[in-house]
């Protein structure tokens, strides 16, 4: 999916396409919270799983690639592909992108309930 670049791209929209860019890279369970209402950190959170360190690899490149490119500056990034947790902080927009176990042992989901999700991709 392309975008044009010749506008900036507002922060709910470039999060809908960090949750579609992880569909495309076969991450399942992509989950799109707003938490706007809840977090004073950020605005939205992408949670994502990747079957295998490749693949958590795959997902992180293609995000640090195309999000930038539509006015997202990657701020920090933390974790590596075979820790099974990469976090990157867009500023509005944070991705988190997790093995399987990961996921399920740090429960993203629990933790922010008081977000509303606002996109699934299964």
């Amino acid at each position: 999916m392309g975008h044009p670049r010749s506008r900036r791209l507002e922060a709910l929209e470039l999060a809908r396409w960090a949750t579609e860019l992880a569909a495309e890279k076969q991450a399942e369970d992509v989950l799109l919270l707003d938490l706007r209402r809840s977090c004073n950190f950020t605005d939205y959170f992408v949670l994502c799983t990747a079957a295998s360190e490749p693949q958590v690899r795959a997902v992180v490149e293609e995000l640090a690639e195309k999000l930038p490119r539509e006015g997202l500056r990657l701020l920090h990034s933390e974790g590596v592909a075979s820790s099974g947790w990469v976090l990157l902080d867009f500023g509005d927009v944070v991705v988190h992108v997790f093995a399987p176990e990961q996921r399920e042992f740090y429960d993203l989901e629990e933790l922010w309930r008081e977000a509303t999700p606002l996109l699934r991709i299964q």
